[in-house]
């Protein structure tokens, strides 16, 4: 019987690892383009931070997850400000401004700056991320009788595991994204329109809230809205890559 839970936790903290790792693509993505405009060390150092209140916010998401289940508005205010930057990168460039797309040229004011957007995008991420690993963590068979907050220790123990190793993709993820921007600038308008299709996603996700139910939630967590939002995500991804491919063939003839 000992066995056969074991070999169910171990199950159930393989399938969690790989969904905080798709999650955390997300995540990884939204760092990448908002520290790009940094210098290399400063690139460096606001991934850190970022991975650090990513850190944070999710040991507390996961204490605080019965609570903030219940508060809609914080991934509203996610979605509004994942769109905004969006918007905002985009109407510039088209303006001919995109000098001023990220932040002013004061250093230290745009690496804090840099840092705090990361986080409150982290803030957003952090709660879908725990709540995910909640859904699966509690249909495992409890262990023992000890609770963390309203979660068997057990459950608990799964969850922590996996939003850990969850981050250390992101983290991963994080840089290499900074590396392709780098080496395919063209790429920076397809990276901020996948942070507006990651912010839409947040949009239906709230619009499906129990507190709102606007929108079925079987259908925003069901496999179609899944299979809709990567096939879009992928098909931004692969056409901006290619169009900048298109691109720096072009300027090397």
């Amino acid at each position: 019987m000992e066995a056969q839970i074991l070999l169910e936790y171990g199950w159930v903290l393989l399938v969690l690892i790989a969904l905080e790792g798709i999650l955390a693509a997300d995540n990884a993505v939204v760092m990448a383009v908002m520290v790009k405009h940094l210098p290399k060390e400063q690139q460096k150092k606001a991934l850190f931070y970022g991975l650090l209140g990513a850190f944070v916010f999710r040991i507390a998401a996961l204490f605080l997850i019965t609570y903030l289940v219940n508060i809609w508005q914080v991934q509203a205010i996610g979605a509004a400000y994942l769109l905004y930057i969006a918007i905002s990168h985009l109407i510039k460039k088209k303006k001919g401004e995109e000098e001023t797309a990220h932040m002013p040229e004061k250093k230290q004011s745009g690496f804090w700056m840099t840092v705090l957007k990361v986080e409150i995008a982290d803030i957003a991420f952090a709660i879908d991320s725990m709540l995910a690993a909640v859904a699966l963590a509690v249909t495992l068979p409890e262990i023992g009788g000890n609770l963390v907050g309203d979660i068997n220790t057990g459950q608990f123990t799964v969850m922590l595991l996996g939003g850990i190793i969850g981050l250390i993709i992101m983290r991963f993820a994080a840089t290499w994204f900074v590396k392709v921007l780098q080496k395919y600038p063209q790429l920076e308008t397809a990276a901020f329109l996948i942070v507006g299709w990651v912010g839409v996603k947040l949009v239906f996700y709230t619009l499906a809230h129990d507190k709102v139910h606007i929108l079925p939630h079987d259908f925003v967590h069901g496999t179609i809205f899944k299979l809709i939002f990567w096939t879009v995500l992928l098909g931004i991804a692969v056409g901006g890559y290619l169009t900048s491919r298109k691109q720096n063939q072009s300027e090397a003839s």
